[in-house]
């Protein structure tokens, strides 16, 4: 009950008012998402009502926006062209089933290997991608435009001097709105991107062979799908978790996006996910609880249905604004300073991520490398810190080698490359006490160490080893093996 209170009636007027500006927003978005997908509009507007509805119930972050995003657009182009609409339709569903498997086996949970570098990459890629895309509404155009564009931005910034009872962006297009009718001014509108619906969606099955032929096709993109959807849900789940200080539920968010895109699916509509443009227009507008993304699919909805007159005449550099605004806010500006204070290896993880995201705008392909350098930097880091101490004995019968540190992938070569081989010697002793081997190559590497030493006639004793090494020792060590020499050897 207490989570429900929080959920849905802590904020509800913030929330109302911040579902209206979302779904403003929203709606020349879709459409262009539309465009991008080369489908009718209507499809994008009916994802996003469908998955915002949907969302505010079963997602796992509060005050969230899922809907229909570019990033997915891009991935159903060739699915589209190839093969039709209603493929698009079956493929958005099975996209939801694996979304929905993919929660179920706590892929949530990986989120906590993606570094705080790949995260602030990622942020500042996302603004500089949401600012690129509204270049095309400010090129070629009249000064009208520019003049808009610029009222816009005043608005936003300079209203909240007067009050922050009534969001900014919400004032911004209705004020706007009202010049540009009342001036007559010849600017693009909403109505200009495409047509609008004039009808709720309505439940259907998509009108394709159920057979494996069918299976084969839209695997691929479902897969893909899957795998760009929850990467951009679950980062910008992160990112609102830092702009609202609270937590959310990874793998909640996971079948929670399953369960939307089956029914945008099933209802017309294109797969989505979350969308860092809108999740920060609705938390810099107040919106904090699940009532925020359900009134933006609702009001969405009504808008186009009942409204469209008006709606289609929102001129698009009110919103170009607003856009400009979510870029502005969005992009960690504190990580330029952060360059020469922070680690290099840090440095150029974010970069790298950013340079990859708007190169290739792909989300995946710029979270991909910035994850892969940043456990290839780490691996080196910490296989740097591993170091052996070598000691011999009074009487020059034996040595003493004391391990310190991690021993693993990165640090096995260095690790064997510490102990002297040809030193004739009876008795090596290897005290591992304040060392952790951490998997087969560091046990094969132990393993090596043992047996080069027994190769030359040296008696080896291995004393210290904690018990989660021992363990490893124990069911992959070979060193205590009859055929153990041979095996080396051959291997």
């Amino acid at each position: 009950m207490k989570s429900f209170q929080q959920d849905w009636l802590s904020n509800v007027r913030n929330d109302l008012l911040a579902g209206l500006v979302v779904a403003l927003a929203l709606i020349p978005e879709a459409i262009a998402f539309s465009i991008i997908a080369g489908v009718d509009p209507k499809v994008g507007l009916y994802a996003s009502f469908c998955i915002a509805v949907v969302i505010a119930f079963v997602g796992g972050r509060p005050g969230m926006i899922s809907a229909a995003t570019g990033a997915m657009a891009l991935v159903m182009v060739t699915l589209v062209k190839d093969h039709g609409l209603q493929y698009l339709l079956a493929a958005t569903v099975l996209t939801g089933v694996l979304q929905i498997i993919a929660g179920w086996v706590h892929l949530g949970t990986l989120m906590r290997f993606v570094s705080r570098s790949v995260v602030t990459g990622f942020v500042n890629a996302l603004a500089i991608l949401i600012f690129m895309a509204q270049l095309p509404e400010l090129t070629n155009v009249t000064w009208q435009v520019y003049a808009m564009t610029a009222a816009g931005l005043g608005i936003i910034y300079g209203f909240p001097y007067i009050t922050k009872s009534v969001p900014s962006p919400l004032v911004t297009i209705v004020v706007l709105t009202a010049v540009a009718i009342s001036l007559d001014l010849n600017i693009r509108t909403v109505g200009d991107m495409g047509e609008l619906p004039d009808s709720f969606p309505l439940f259907l099955l998509p009108t394709i062979p159920l057979n494996f032929e069918t299976l084969l096709i839209i695997f691929p993109y479902s897969l893909t799908l899957m795998v760009v959807g929850l990467l951009e849900s679950l980062m910008t789940a992160t990112i609102v978790d830092d702009l609202t200080d609270s937590g959310s539920n990874k793998n909640r968010e996971c079948v929670g996006q399953g369960v939307a895109n089956i029914t945008s699916g099933f209802f017309g509509g294109m797969a989505g996910c979350a969308m860092i443009g809108q999740s920060v227009i609705n938390v810099k507008s107040g919106g904090r609880g699940r009532l925020s993304t359900l009134s933006a699919g609702i009001f969405l909805m009504l808008m186009i249905v009942f409204a469209s007159d008006w709606v289609a005449q929102i001129p698009m550099a009110a919103l170009v604004a607003v856009m400009i605004m979510v870029s502005i806010g969005t992009f960690n500006w504190n990580s330029i300073r952060n360059l020469k204070d922070h680690p290099k290896s840090s440095s150029v993880v974010m970069l790298a991520t950013v340079a990859t995201t708007v190169a290739t705008h792909d989300l995946a392909k710029g979270v991909l490398v910035g994850v892969l350098l940043s456990g290839f930097f780490f691996a080196h880091k910490v296989g740097l810190i591993m170091r052996v101490r070598s000691l011999a004995d009074p009487d020059g019968y034996a040595r003493t080698y004391t391990v310190i540190g991690q021993v693993f992938f990165a640090s096995a070569d260095q690790f064997i490359a510490s102990f002297d081989f040809k030193e004739v010697i009876e008795k090596v002793r290897i005290d591992v006490s304040r060392a952790h081997f951490w998997d087969i190559t560091a046990i094969s590497a132990l393993d090596k160490v043992i047996l080069k030493f027994r190769r030359e006639a040296t008696e080896v004793e291995v004393i210290g080893l904690n018990e989660a090494s021992a363990t490893m020792v124990d069911r992959f060590a070979t060193h205590d093996k009859d055929d153990a020499i041979e095996r080396m050897i051959n291997h």
